[in-house]
């Protein structure tokens, strides 16, 4: 049986991750950490500068050092960066080592959550919500591919997602953690 100590939340930029894994962190008695922001901590920059100085390529080879040195903690919820499963090794590594979260949302919904955020290297272009779909089309598949459960973030305010959340987790998880 999968090791569950662990709980990843993965998904496109503006589905949550971030701010639900805040909270399930805070109820489940688990330390929180966020990947893009591990970076941003060692790198002394944000992400759009890394974006510019070492194009996505660059960006991608530090996220897959950060999972791979993150997804040997235990203990922990993390919130990965949008394209993490873009990586093979690093939906392994996820998927190995501890439950995966989707939070599913519709591109829509997404680019209404992200539009002003000027922290979105990848939106920077003339069609924000025809990239926001593309990247949907792209990853959706490979998110659902390691997700132990999916959740769809819809409207609902993120109290009510986090219980929705520990409610699909159920007490197998709980008991494990």
């Amino acid at each position: 049986m999968k090791r569950v100590a662990n709980l990843y939340l993965v998904g496109l930029m503006g589905a949550g991750k971030t701010t639900v894994g805040r909270v399930l962190a805070r109820r489940l008695k688990l330390r929180f950490l966020d990947s893009d922001q591990e970076i941003e901590r060692r790198c002394g920059v944000k992400i759009p500068v890394i974006f510019e100085i070492e194009g996505e390529p660059g960006f991608r080879a530090r996220e897959a050092a950060v999972i791979g040195e993150l997804s040997q903690l235990s203990g922990v919820v993390l919130a990965t960066g949008g394209g993490v499963v873009g990586a093979a090794e690093n939906r392994r590594l996820l998927s190995a080592s501890g439950t995966v979260v989707y939070l599913h949302a519709q591109p829509e919904h997404l680019y209404e959550r992200v539009r002003h955020d000027r922290n979105r290297p990848l939106l920077a272009t003339a069609d924000p919500l025809a990239r926001l779909r593309e990247l949907y089309t792209e990853r959706d598949p490979l998110y659902r591919s390691i997700a132990d459960v999916v959740v769809d973030t819809g409207k609902q305010g993120v109290a009510a997602l986090a219980r929705d959340l520990l409610g699909k987790l159920g007490e197998r998880w709980k008991a494990s953690a």
